[in-house]
């Protein structure tokens, strides 16, 4: 775009934004669920809130992995750890 109105191209079309919606999770098994026309919440609005995650990852294998990954949560009652080391050692606690 800042090549295009550099080099004089037209302007480009003013940005438009649609919401599509509010989407939350408030615990297992439940969330709450504002599509404007549509207003859920409890255990189907937590699955439709899974389901919209998923679908709006990039990629098949990262689907793959995410949703693995959450039912084994789920099924485990455990979460997985999200640490991060450095590899050299630079960082001070």
């Amino acid at each position: 775009m800042i090549k295009a109105r550099v080099q004089g191209a037209s302007p480009p079309p003013p940005f438009g934004y649609r919401h599509q919606g509010s989407l939350a999770t408030i615990g297992r098994n439940k969330a709450v669920v504002d599509l404007g026309w549509m207003k859920l919440s409890g255990r189907f609005a937590w699955l439709l809130w899974v389901v919209a995650h998923i679908y709006f990852l990039i990629g098949f294998r990262l689907r793959v992995v995410v949703t693995v990954d959450w039912l084994w949560a789920y099924i485990t009652f455990r979460r997985g750890a999200r640490i991060m080391l450095a590899e050299t050692g630079d960082v001070k606690m």
